[in-house]
């Protein structure tokens, strides 16, 4: 169980982080807070919040506030921010930070990266053409080391059928083997770490 604090200073905020948090499984709100006061003796193993993370007790946080890239810091994460979203962010976006912060790893945009490394990183390349929902599909089943034959059972496909997606894929990608094609893929986020 992950115990939660939720704090933001507008009461519709919390009541719609109250919400979200209610139906995800194994989430225990410890609190509902106005500020961070009292925060810290509830010992949360994660804290959501609006508000600014330097008033923050130290302990893993999810920020949802408004602003551009550039608003982490390396302060900040040794503050305890391990995610930062804009207040509009998904359901399914904030349930990853939550989960994210709360096995104390750090889930930060692209964008801040690139800042971070000092340089931009590579960028897609755009004429490169897309890889169709079935080839992504098999793309993903090969990544897991499933076999041409367990492929075309698991999709209800010909095995035939799945050696054309499969070349299809590798030309696509401009890869030679299998494995080099999994790997590019997960490069261009094709395949889910």
């Amino acid at each position: 169980m992950t115990r939660l604090v939720i704090v933001a200073s507008s009461a519709v905020a919390r009541a719609g982080l109250e919400a979200l948090a209610a139906s995800i499984p194994g989430l225990v709100i410890a609190a509902s807070l106005p500020d961070y006061e009292g925060a810290e003796e509830l010992r949360p193993d994660v804290i959501v919040t609006t508000e600014r993370w330097e008033d923050a007790p130290e302990r893993p946080l999810v920020m949802l506030a408004d602003g551009e890239p550039g608003v982490w810091t390396v302060d900040a994460v040794r503050h305890g921010v391990r995610a930062m979203l804009p207040r509009v962010a998904s359901h399914e976006a904030i349930v990853s930070a939550i989960d994210a912060a709360s096995n104390d790893l750090v889930l930060v945009d692209p964008r801040e990266m690139e800042g971070w490394l000092g340089a931009r990183l590579p960028a897609p390349d755009e004429d490169a053409p897309e890889l169709t929902a079935r080839e992504r599909e098999v793309l993903r089943m090969v990544a897991d080391g499933a076999a041409n034959k367990v492929i075309a059972w698991k999709l209800g496909l010909s095995e035939h059928t799945v050696k054309f997606h499969v070349a299809s894929i590798l030309a696509k990608l401009g890869a030679a083997t299998r494995t080099e094609a999994v790997s590019i893929g997960m490069r261009r986020g094709l395949v889910p770490l």
